[in-house]
Protein backbone atom coordinates (compact mmCIF):
# COMPACT_ATOMS: atom_id res chain seq x y z
CA UNK A 1 0.00 0.00 0.00
CA UNK A 2 1.40 3.26 -0.92
CA UNK A 3 1.68 5.73 1.90
CA UNK A 4 -0.28 9.22 1.64
CA UNK A 5 2.83 11.04 1.84
CA UNK A 6 4.55 9.35 -0.87
CA UNK A 7 4.54 12.11 -3.24
CA UNK A 8 6.38 14.17 -0.56
CA UNK A 9 9.16 11.58 -0.43
CA UNK A 10 11.46 13.17 -3.52
CA UNK A 11 11.14 16.64 -1.37
CA UNK A 12 11.88 14.94 1.84
CA UNK A 13 14.66 13.32 0.51
CA UNK A 14 16.58 16.00 -1.07
CA UNK A 15 15.73 17.93 1.84
CA UNK A 16 17.29 15.63 4.11
CA UNK A 17 20.44 15.62 1.81
CA UNK A 18 20.91 19.03 2.17
CA UNK A 19 21.40 18.31 5.82
CA UNK A 20 17.83 19.54 7.13
CA UNK A 21 16.97 18.11 10.71
CA UNK A 22 13.84 15.35 10.48
CA UNK A 23 12.50 17.73 13.23
CA UNK A 24 12.40 21.10 10.42
CA UNK A 25 11.08 18.12 7.46
CA UNK A 26 8.57 16.76 9.54
CA UNK A 27 7.21 20.14 10.92
CA UNK A 28 7.36 21.69 7.76
CA UNK A 29 5.42 18.96 5.55
CA UNK A 30 3.49 17.54 8.02
CA UNK A 31 5.01 14.07 7.32
CA UNK A 32 5.19 11.68 10.37
CA UNK A 33 8.61 11.12 11.95
CA UNK A 34 8.56 7.49 11.67
CA UNK A 35 8.14 7.24 7.96
CA UNK A 36 10.94 9.99 7.04
CA UNK A 37 13.14 7.69 9.52
CA UNK A 38 12.11 4.71 7.05
CA UNK A 39 12.97 6.95 3.84
CA UNK A 40 16.48 8.28 5.49
CA UNK A 41 17.47 5.24 5.92
CA UNK A 42 20.99 4.94 4.14
CA UNK A 43 20.97 8.39 2.98
CA UNK A 44 25.08 9.46 4.64
CA UNK A 45 25.36 13.05 5.53
CA UNK A 46 28.69 14.57 5.03
CA UNK A 47 30.44 16.19 8.63
CA UNK A 48 29.64 19.69 7.86
CA UNK A 49 26.11 18.25 7.78
CA UNK A 50 26.57 16.80 10.96
CA UNK A 51 28.22 19.54 12.08
CA UNK A 52 25.13 22.38 11.40
CA UNK A 53 22.45 19.79 12.58
CA UNK A 54 23.99 19.73 15.63
CA UNK A 55 24.52 23.34 16.15
CA UNK A 56 21.13 23.39 15.07
CA UNK A 57 19.82 21.58 17.62
CA UNK A 58 21.98 22.77 20.53
CA UNK A 59 20.69 26.07 19.33
CA UNK A 60 17.72 24.96 19.35
CA UNK A 61 17.48 23.39 22.81
CA UNK A 62 18.88 26.79 24.48
CA UNK A 63 15.44 28.50 22.35
CA UNK A 64 13.47 26.27 23.69
CA UNK A 65 15.14 26.48 27.78
CA UNK A 66 14.07 30.20 27.44
CA UNK A 67 10.34 29.51 26.08
CA UNK A 68 10.31 27.60 28.74
CA UNK A 69 11.92 29.62 31.31
CA UNK A 70 9.29 32.56 29.91
CA UNK A 71 6.16 30.31 30.50
CA UNK A 72 7.09 28.99 33.88
CA UNK A 73 8.25 33.20 35.10
CA UNK A 74 4.19 33.73 33.62
CA UNK A 75 2.76 31.03 35.11
CA UNK A 76 4.61 31.59 38.29
CA UNK A 77 3.15 35.34 38.08
CA UNK A 78 -0.83 34.03 37.66
CA UNK A 79 -0.17 31.57 40.60
CA UNK A 80 0.94 34.90 42.43
CA UNK A 81 -1.83 36.85 41.36
CA UNK A 82 -4.07 33.94 42.00
CA UNK A 83 -3.05 33.73 45.74
CA UNK A 84 -3.04 37.56 46.17
CA UNK A 85 -6.32 38.01 45.13
CA UNK A 86 -7.30 35.23 47.68
CA UNK A 87 -5.85 36.78 50.44
CA UNK A 88 -7.78 40.26 49.90
CA UNK A 89 -11.09 38.27 49.67
CA UNK A 90 -10.38 37.00 53.35
CA UNK A 91 -9.01 40.58 54.58
CA UNK A 92 -12.32 41.85 53.12
CA UNK A 93 -14.32 39.48 55.72
CA UNK A 94 -12.36 40.95 58.97
CA UNK A 95 -12.99 43.79 60.78
CA UNK A 96 -9.21 44.99 61.21
CA UNK A 97 -10.74 47.69 63.71
CA UNK A 98 -11.65 44.51 66.48
CA UNK A 99 -9.22 45.10 69.06
CA UNK A 100 -9.78 41.41 70.29
CA UNK A 101 -8.66 39.98 66.96
CA UNK A 102 -5.59 42.23 66.55
CA UNK A 103 -4.59 41.31 70.08
CA UNK A 104 -4.70 37.65 69.42
CA UNK A 105 -2.76 38.34 65.77
CA UNK A 106 -0.14 40.15 67.91
CA UNK A 107 -0.34 36.72 70.21
CA UNK A 108 0.05 34.34 67.49
CA UNK A 109 3.55 37.06 65.86
CA UNK A 110 4.79 37.34 69.70
CA UNK A 111 5.22 33.00 69.77
CA UNK A 112 7.30 33.06 66.81
CA UNK A 113 9.19 35.92 66.53
CA UNK A 114 9.34 37.97 70.11
CA UNK A 115 11.54 37.05 73.09
CA UNK A 116 10.41 34.93 75.84
CA UNK A 117 13.36 34.20 78.19
CA UNK A 118 14.28 37.66 78.97
CA UNK A 119 12.13 39.34 81.53
CA UNK A 120 10.90 42.02 78.83
CA UNK A 121 8.14 43.08 75.93
CA UNK A 122 11.06 42.40 72.61
CA UNK A 123 10.90 40.68 69.19
CA UNK A 124 13.61 40.90 66.77
CA UNK A 125 13.60 40.22 62.75
CA UNK A 126 14.91 41.40 60.02
CA UNK A 127 11.96 42.18 58.01
CA UNK A 128 10.37 45.92 58.53
CA UNK A 129 6.96 44.68 57.86
CA UNK A 130 6.92 42.70 61.24
CA UNK A 131 8.24 44.91 63.35
CA UNK A 132 6.30 47.92 61.78
CA UNK A 133 3.23 45.92 62.81
CA UNK A 134 4.93 44.96 66.18
CA UNK A 135 4.78 49.09 67.06
CA UNK A 136 1.75 49.50 65.71
CA UNK A 137 0.24 46.95 67.97
CA UNK A 138 1.84 48.01 71.04
CA UNK A 139 0.99 51.72 70.72
CA UNK A 140 -3.03 51.28 69.94
CA UNK A 141 -3.47 47.98 72.74
CA UNK A 142 -1.08 49.08 75.46
CA UNK A 143 -0.56 52.89 74.54
CA UNK A 144 3.01 52.01 74.29
CA UNK A 145 4.72 55.77 74.09
CA UNK A 146 7.48 54.87 70.92
CA UNK A 147 9.71 56.93 72.92
CA UNK A 148 10.21 54.68 75.27
CA UNK A 149 10.96 51.41 72.93
CA UNK A 150 14.32 50.72 72.87
CA UNK A 151 16.46 49.39 70.00
CA UNK A 152 19.24 47.00 69.38
CA UNK A 153 20.76 46.11 66.19
CA UNK A 154 22.89 42.85 65.90
CA UNK A 155 25.03 43.27 62.29
CA UNK A 156 27.51 41.83 60.20
CA UNK A 157 31.31 42.64 60.41
CA UNK A 158 31.33 44.85 56.84
CA UNK A 159 28.18 47.15 57.74
CA UNK A 160 28.04 50.35 58.89
CA UNK A 161 26.23 50.59 62.16
CA UNK A 162 25.59 54.34 61.71
CA UNK A 163 23.55 53.79 57.52
CA UNK A 164 21.99 50.52 59.60
CA UNK A 165 20.94 53.14 62.09
CA UNK A 166 19.29 55.38 59.87
CA UNK A 167 17.95 52.76 57.62
CA UNK A 168 15.77 51.43 60.81
CA UNK A 169 15.25 54.91 61.96
CA UNK A 170 13.13 55.91 58.85
CA UNK A 171 11.37 52.47 58.10
CA UNK A 172 10.26 52.27 61.98
CA UNK A 173 9.77 55.95 62.15
CA UNK A 174 11.50 55.96 65.36
CA UNK A 175 14.43 58.61 66.47
CA UNK A 176 17.85 57.93 66.43
CA UNK A 177 18.08 57.96 70.17
CA UNK A 178 15.87 55.07 70.54
CA UNK A 179 19.20 53.34 69.43
CA UNK A 180 21.07 52.22 72.29
CA UNK A 181 23.19 49.07 71.26
CA UNK A 182 24.82 47.62 68.46
CA UNK A 183 26.47 44.08 68.07
CA UNK A 184 29.01 43.26 65.13
CA UNK A 185 29.26 39.35 64.27
CA UNK A 186 33.14 39.10 64.29
CA UNK A 187 32.25 35.29 62.56
CA UNK A 188 31.37 37.11 59.38
CA UNK A 189 34.41 38.57 59.02
CA UNK A 190 36.27 38.61 55.50
CA UNK A 191 32.68 37.47 53.77
CA UNK A 192 30.63 40.54 51.91
CA UNK A 193 27.04 41.38 53.02
CA UNK A 194 24.02 41.16 50.16
CA UNK A 195 23.23 44.85 49.74
CA UNK A 196 19.38 44.46 50.76
CA UNK A 197 20.35 42.63 54.17
CA UNK A 198 19.87 45.36 56.55
CA UNK A 199 20.93 43.14 60.00
CA UNK A 200 18.26 42.44 62.43
CA UNK A 201 16.74 44.61 64.46
CA UNK A 202 15.31 44.56 68.09
CA UNK A 203 12.62 46.34 69.61
CA UNK A 204 11.41 45.74 73.47
CA UNK A 205 9.24 48.28 75.39
CA UNK A 206 10.53 46.35 78.87
CA UNK A 207 6.81 46.30 79.63
CA UNK A 208 7.11 41.84 80.88
CA UNK A 209 3.44 42.26 81.76
CA UNK A 210 2.58 42.21 78.05
CA UNK A 211 4.99 39.39 77.08
CA UNK A 212 3.37 36.93 79.57
CA UNK A 213 -0.26 38.16 78.57
CA UNK A 214 0.53 37.41 74.63
CA UNK A 215 2.44 34.28 75.50
CA UNK A 216 -0.55 32.93 77.75
CA UNK A 217 -3.29 34.22 75.12
CA UNK A 218 -1.04 32.07 72.04
CA UNK A 219 -0.83 29.08 74.42
CA UNK A 220 -4.61 29.07 75.08
CA UNK A 221 -5.87 29.39 71.76
CA UNK A 222 -3.49 27.34 69.91
CA UNK A 223 -4.53 24.64 72.39
CA UNK A 224 -8.29 25.16 71.89
CA UNK A 225 -7.97 24.99 68.45
CA UNK A 226 -6.31 21.71 68.10
CA UNK A 227 -9.03 20.61 71.00
CA UNK A 228 -11.37 21.27 68.81
CA UNK A 229 -10.59 20.32 65.75
CA UNK A 230 -8.95 16.89 66.73
CA UNK A 231 -12.01 14.80 66.04
CA UNK A 232 -12.17 16.46 62.36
Amino acid sequence: MISKWFELKDIAVKSRKKGLSINHIERNLGIPRSTLSNWFNGIELSQEQKNRLNSNRKNALVQARKKAAIWHKEQKKERLREAENQALKTIENINVNDKKLLELMLAILYMGEGTKRKIETAMGSSNPLILKFFLTTLKILYKIDPKKIRCQLSLRADQNPDKIKHFWAKELNLSLANFRHVNLDKRTIGSKTYPQYKGVCYLSCGNVAIQRKLTYLSEIFCTKIIKNYSGT
